[in-house]
């Protein structure tokens, strides 16, 4: 059995307590995102831990890793179902750990005929979300819970580079410049060992999860369109504007294949796509959707670490902390502007506009000016970098953009 990894983990509470609220329910729990996000630390670490303190016995837990090769021998149904079911407490509650459960050859198998033996409680991790939305989904259609997992907040990289002396806007500087992934907390700024990191995380993701897994011919192409995506973080895309790029530079190109690459990318949770939404109509609209990386430390090594937009990084950096609050976000049309975000939660709207300081008087303008089109009653909220400026506007929240993290 695989001994828990000590050297440094950041507590991921949120996640924790999704897990622990799932505990014994007849629930098989699926965490999933981009590989390296933290997913096996918080199974075979955080949440064994936490087991442990809580009363239960090492020998009621069996924790699988398929990503390691001591587990190689498990990559067919039978052969995972038999080595967990061997190692089976009876007469106690099981909990059975299974990371990185793709490498399993129809793994559905397997974990459906855990999922139904008395006494087992079964969490599995995956790096794929076409995974979880295609195979999974078919078999074991209302089996199962999913936990999306995200790369560290800004909160919990604090917690992550706790020790250093280097005043709070100094850590959001590296967040952006760095990313969130823990390992990357845990280097601490060392520029060398974070760029050998991000560059190991890459190649796996784009040769196993994306190039491998979905047999892409024209690598090239692909990298080509990944770049252009990144390169436009928060910026409204359609496959036209990425064709009409590469028809520029040469590149010959159609329509579905850009498509098919977005998705590639979507489902290894290398980017998030946000749709846009008419405000006025209350629908969702298919042009013109935004994308947002889900690691900006890995956008950052593709791209050169150059000087770049730093207005959409905190817009990067906005999005993916209200999917971490649990908010499905889309960005918004108004009948004569746009809306950063419109975040919805069960029956919650809230809009939210970015922009990385509004001290210009005509700069504070034009980004109040979408937010106060609105007809609703739904809160409107205004977040900046910026901290001397007024807490309202005509009642639209003002939030430093730093403390929105913090809190």
């Amino acid at each position: 059995m695989a001994e828990p990894k000590k050297d440094f983990y950041i507590s991921r509470k949120e996640y924790l307590e999704q897990l622990i609220s799932y505990k014994d329910e007849q629930l098989i729990k699926v965490v999933t995102g981009m590989r390296r996000c933290g997913k096996s630390t918080l199974l075979f670490d955080i949440y064994f831990d936490w087991l442990i303190k809580s009363g239960v016995s090492d020998e009621q837990i069996i924790r699988v890793d398929l990503e390691s090769l001591e587990f190689s021998a498990l990559y067919e149904p039978e052969a995972l179902y038999k080595y967990v079911t061997d190692r089976l407490i009876q007469g106690k509650k099981n909990y059975v750990l299974i990371d990185e459960v793709q490498n399993c050859k129809e793994f559905q198998r397997a974990v459906d005929s855990l999922y139904i033996k008395k006494d087992v409680d079964v969490y599995i991790t995956g790096s794929n979300a076409y995974l979880f939305s295609g195979e999974l989904a078919t078999l074991l259609s209302g089996r199962y819970v999913t936990i999306e997992m995200l790369p560290l907040s800004f909160k919990e990289y604090l917690e992550g580079t706790s020790g250093t002396d280097a005043p709070l806007e100094k850590k959001y500087r590296d967040y952006v410049l760095f990313g969130g992934l823990p390992k990357v907390a845990a280097y601490k700024g060392d520029m060398r060992k974070i760029n050998s990191y991000l560059d190991g995380i890459y190649n796996t993701i784009f040769k196993k999860d994306i190039v491998d897994r979905n047999k892409i011919v024209n690598v090239p192409l692909f990298e080509d369109v990944m770049k252009f995506v990144m390169s436009n973080i928060g910026s409204p895309i359609s496959t036209k504007s990425i064709s009409d790029f590469l028809t520029s530079n040469r590149k010959k190109v159609y329509a579905p294949m850009i498509e098919d690459f977005l998705q590639c990318l979507i489902d290894s949770y290398m980017i998030y796509k946000a749709q846009r939404f008419d405000i006025k109509g209350k629908e969702l609209l298919k042009s013109l959707a935004k994308y947002y990386v889900t690691d900006l430390g890995l956008r950052n090594y593709l791209l050169g670490y150059q000087d770049i937009d730093r207005g959409h990084v905190l817009e990067n950096v906005i999005y993916t902390e209200l999917l971490r609050r649990g908010y499905r976000v889309f960005t918004g049309k108004t009948a004569n502007g746009e809306i950063d975000f419109v975040a919805v939660k069960q029956d919650e709207t809230t809009y939210v506009q970015v922009a990385e300081t509004v001290k210009a008087q005509e700069t504070l303008e034009r980004e109040l000016a979408p937010l106060r089109a609105i007809r609703d009653f739904n809160p409107r909220m205004l977040i900046t970098l910026d901290y001397d400026l007024n807490s309202s506007y005509d009642g639209i929240k003002h939030v430093n953009a730093l403390e929105f993290l913090m809190g």
